[in-house]
């Protein structure tokens, strides 16, 4: 078993003999046991505990099949009046949204007695990305950034839609506890987008 530094040696005896002064021995230093036990855990990979992931942020992604061309698909993103849901407006009506696809573009919802601009287009390849930075709903107030892209790849005869949203800001707001209900609602959101590019309507 190895030696832990400072615990002694081993092949050599430091007594004095009967009669004979010998070389006086070192004091043995020891180290603190939690400095021992840190060695130990260092030479242990997989027995220390990961740290834990600080509350500053999330990732949600949710990808579909969509029965369309890319350039189809691509086009539908910006009729998003048509496929997004009035529940999740300020409005309470999706007819108050616009999406103008083009960088600087906004997607903005506007209306009799106030407007709202959610996020501004950073990217637009047609047929292939649309990305804005927005914090979206509730986000907003908590001063956050986020990244919503729509990744567009053609499969067969359709289109592979990835949706990924990634939020940051300030650890004490608890982002992390916010995944799941973001999440719930942008997959809802891209299923609309689906049935409406598909069939005409979001439901």
């Amino acid at each position: 078993m190895p030696q832990v530094p400072g615990h002694g040696f081993q092949g050599r005896d430091m007594r004095s003999h009967a009669g004979t002064a010998g070389p006086k021995e070192a004091p043995v230093r020891r180290l603190p046991l939690p400095m021992i036990l840190a060695l130990l855990a260092a030479a242990a990979p997989g027995c220390a505990s990961k740290p834990a992931v600080p509350p500053d942020g999330f990732l949600v992604a949710h990808a579909v099949e969509i029965g369309a061309s890319p350039d189809v698909v691509y086009a539908a993103l910006g009729k998003i009046d048509r496929w997004w849901d009035d529940e999740h407006t300020w409005s309470g009506s999706a007819r108050n949204l616009t999406l103008d696809l083009q960088a600087g573009g906004c997607m903005c919802e506007r209306w009799e007695s106030g407007s709202v601009e959610h996020a501004r287009v950073v990217a637009a390849q047609p047929g292939q990305l649309l990305r804005l930075h927005g914090a979206l709903g509730p986000l907003q107030e908590l001063a956050v950034s986020g990244s919503l892209s729509f990744a567009l790849q053609a499969e067969g005869a359709g289109t592979k839609l990835t949706l990924t949203y990634r939020v940051s800001g300030d650890s004490q707001h608890g982002l992390d506890t916010l995944k799941g209900v973001v999440g719930s609602v942008m997959e809802a959101q891209v299923e609309r987008l689906k049935k409406f590019v598909e069939t005409g309507k979001p439901e």
